[in-house]
């Protein structure tokens, strides 16, 4: 049976295990650092979301709540880091996860979710819009730092 929670630390190893399939050419992070990140983590509006098979994370991403000073003070959801096991791809398991992240999202006084993807991932973006996201009404910029 599958589990749909929000992460706690235990489970951070697990994430990292799985992000070796999000970004395989980056050399992961050294559980030292990790580790200090996570305690940051826990005391900020970030929240990992995650789907648990047989003790083994298979699904997760997380939400950072952005706090704002436009729309009557309504905070902004920003979801990333979307990866579900190649294994159990295709089965509502990632979509359950991202569902999970946005009524954290609205029940957190989010006006809106933001989530990215790489022009390159075509077939992640019906997924993404499956899920409800909008893939025209913004367009993104960002920066980007080497970083692997």
């Amino acid at each position: 049976m599958i589990e749909f929670s929000i992460a706690r630390k235990e489970h951070l190893l697990m994430i990292l295990e799985l992000y070796k399939q999000l970004i395989p050419e980056e050399i992961p992070i050294d559980t030292k650092t990790a580790n200090e990140i996570w305690k940051k983590i826990e005391n900020s509006d970030i929240k990992y979301f995650i789907a648990i098979e047989n003790g083994i994370i298979i699904s997760s991403c997380y939400l950072a709540i952005i706090l704002n000073l436009t729309r009557n003070g309504k905070s902004i959801g920003f979801i990333e880091n979307v990866i579900t096991d190649e294994k159990y791809r295709n089965k509502g398991i990632g979509k359950k996860v991202i569902e999970m992240a946005i009524e954290y999202g609205k029940q957190n006084n989010c006006y809106k979710i933001i989530l990215q993807s790489s022009y390159k991932r075509k077939e992640n973006h019906i997924f993404y819009e499956k899920c409800g996201f909008d893939g025209d009404s913004k367009r993104a910029f960002e920066i980007r730092y080497n970083c692997l």
